[in-house]
């Protein structure tokens, strides 16, 4: 099972290279062992309780814990058909240039396993720290199960920091043997990526009552269209007079077979305002769809791969059902179906778990950050644009009863030029704590994440919700909006006690935005027309995107008075004045976390390690 040296060899007369090469190779395999040692037992199978498909056909499958005590990960990678080895490793956004690699290869008689690094132009390089440590590799009927252990962070500029938020883990199939770990053409490689939150919250689970059921929301034995993407939409309803309970916690239902075709799903509740929606089943983008379908916005549920069952606070319970609230549901599947596989049939959603006996609190849903609207734009060409949105005291003062909120959930949403969200509390102009944050924020994977710890927010708090763009692929500006070419910057936060406040958010005043249209016309000599009935997507359109425009435009957004949207839940404003609102004035900034390093006796030598698999073969 696990790796040893090589073979002694019984021929006299050995020269000194071979001597050495064998000591050093002796030392590796040694060092593996201690490691197994001092890590304990490797884990066992029901010790990996987070598992992903990380190729379309599942053919490679990635279980995975998380220790905080150790701060470390601990892998184990089902391989059901191995040919020649594989690359698994992180990256920034996916990508297999400037990546970090766990590499298991073999040359068709001996098998290696090594920590290596990718350059720019995809040329693999053997770590000079090996960080990510091979615990054992041993053969079942299912395939070749593969353990190592990899530290949060290493302090090695060559490994990836492995932070809260999404990870996108790639991988590689090696299809012929190599003689080296150089000789390894990362281009020329069958692979792909994959998307998941790594560090899972370490949270209790709470007691469940004993009058709790369940529904399952479903997809009806749907054939998944021959198609890369697809969204899929179903209406399902409550039953007649279904009075009001408490969610308590949710889990994925994923028809066996599909677990690598089924992206994410979410059930939306429609609004109370109507009376019926009509029943659907096709695609959410169909011109057969109902248009009454898009008055289905309020989510009671969102999973994605990777996520495991989501459970409510001993204390609260997300409400559904009784007056005032819509029987009529909506589910929504993401199918990525990358082989465009025919005929699979699906019946996949999820599974709601509630109870009549009431808790303590109602839990509910507010939204941070921008307004949807096209004043908050972001022009073409840039790597890295950064929007703000903000939640004032002002209105946590009016809006926030006197005992404050408790927000335990978060789900971040932006569309496809979003990189990066993070939201800050602050008090008194200091920045306090990080509410939720996503450096490697992809809008291909969206997710209810349980946060690791409550966060207390009271009357007089600001939220402050900052999203990063990349338009270096767009050729003219992007505006807010609905369309998913438009962008927008969100957290929906969970919380309770439920409050009236279900809005929270905020855009740059149109009279400044107006100044710097104006400004713009001025100095360029383009003309850009700023009669009031062109619209301001089309002023925006119409801009030459210099260097001058660009840096007023960040400017404005950093210094201009904003309009604020602190809206009750009938989508009317609390009581007050609103617009022309001073930016919150930030005195004292949160200090960047260190990254925690390993004892330097813990890294190993930058040597291969051995292992033990016979003779391979092509698949």
């Amino acid at each position: 099972m696990h790796n040893s040296g090589s073979k002694p060899c019984s021929c006299p007369g050995l020269k000194l290279r071979e001597v050495a090469s064998m000591y050093f190779t002796l030392v590796a395999a040694f060092l593996v062992i201690l490691v197994v040692a001092l890590q304990g037992s490797v884990p066992r199978g029901t010790d990996f309780p987070y598992k992903v498909p990380l190729d379309p056909q599942g053919l490679l499958e990635l279980s995975w814990n998380v220790s905080y005590p150790e701060q470390a990960v601990h892998f184990q990678l089902l391989i059901r058909e191995l040919q020649f080895g594989l690359l698994f490793g992180m990256s920034d956004r996916g990508e297999f240039e400037n990546a970090d690699l766990a590499v298991l290869w073999s040359d068709g008689h001996n098998s290696y396993f090594g920590d290596a690094w990718s350059d720019a132009k995809g040329q693999l390089h053997m770590d000079s720290q090996q960080d990510y440590q091979l615990l054992g590799a041993h053969r079942a009927p299912e395939g070749l199960y593969l353990l190592f252990r990899r530290a949060f962070s290493t302090c090695d500029p060559k490994d990836y920091l492995i932070e809260d938020g999404t990870v996108h883990l790639i991988y590689g199939i090696l299809e012929e043997p190599v003689h080296s770990l150089q000789a390894i053409n990362v281009s020329a490689l069958r692979g792909g990526l994959q998307r998941v939150q790594l560090l899972k919250p370490n949270i209790s689970i709470p007691e469940l009552p004993r009058d709790m059921k369940s529904m399952e929301i479903t997809a009806p034995d749907v054939v998944i269209p021959s198609q890369e993407t697809t969204y899929w939409c179903y209406m399902a309803e409550l039953p007649e007079g279904f009075p009001k309970h408490h969610i308590i916690m949710y889990e994925p239902v994923v028809t066996a077979g599909n677990e690598a075709l089924v992206h994410h799903m979410e059930v939306f509740q429609c609004a109370a305002e109507f009376d019926s929606f009509p029943h659907y089943n096709g695609p959410c983008d169909s011109k057969m769809k109902p248009e009454r379908l898009n008055y289905c916005r309020h989510v009671l549920a969102a999973w994605a791969m990777g996520a495991q069952a989501f459970y409510y606070p001993a204390e609260a319970g997300l409400a559904f059902g009784g007056p005032g609230s819509s029987r009529y549901l909506r589910l929504e599947i993401h199918y990525h179906n990358p082989l465009v596989f025919k005929g699979r049939r699906d019946s996949s959603g999820i599974r709601l778990f509630y109870t009549a006996t009431l808790r303590p609190y109602d839990a509910g849903i507010m939204e941070l950050g921008l307004v949807y609207t096209p004043v908050m734009a972001i022009p073409p060409g840039e790597e890295a644009f950064v929007l703000t949105g903000y939640c004032t005291d002002k209105c946590t003062q009016l809006a926030l009863p006197a005992a404050g909120i408790r927000i335990f959930a978060s789900q971040l949403h932006t569309h496809l030029a979003g990189r990066k969200v993070v939201t800050v509390l602050s008090r008194a102009g200091r920045e306090r704590q990080v509410v939720n944050a996503d450096g490697h924020y992809s809008p291909h994977f969206q997710e209810i994440r349980m946060l690791k710890e409550v966060v207390a927010v009271f009357p007089g708090d600001e939220l402050i919700t900052t999203c990063t763009y990349n338009t270096e692929d767009r050729s003219r500006a992007t505006v807010g909006g609905f369309g998913i070419l438009e962008e927008m910057c969100v957290n929906y936060v969970h919380y309770y006690p439920q409050t009236q406040l279900e809005l929270c958010k905020s855009a740059v005043d149109p009279g400044y935005l107006h100044r710097y249209f104006n400004l713009v016309n001025r100095f360029n000599d383009e003309e850009i027309c700023m009669c009031p009935q062109v619209s301001v997507p089309q002023q925006f359109y119409s801009i030459p995107w210099n260097t001058f425009n660009r840096d007023v435009l960040k400017s404005l957004y950093g210094f201009a008075p904003i309009s604020m949207h602190c809206n009750k839940s009938s989508a009317v404003r609390f009581p007050g004045q609103w617009e022309k609102q001073p930016l919150p004035s930030i005195t004292e900034r949160l200090r960047e976390p260190v990254p925690r390093c390993p004892p330097a006796a813990g890294a190993q030598p930058a040597a291969p390690v051995p292992v033990q698999l016979g003779q391979l073969r092509r698949g």
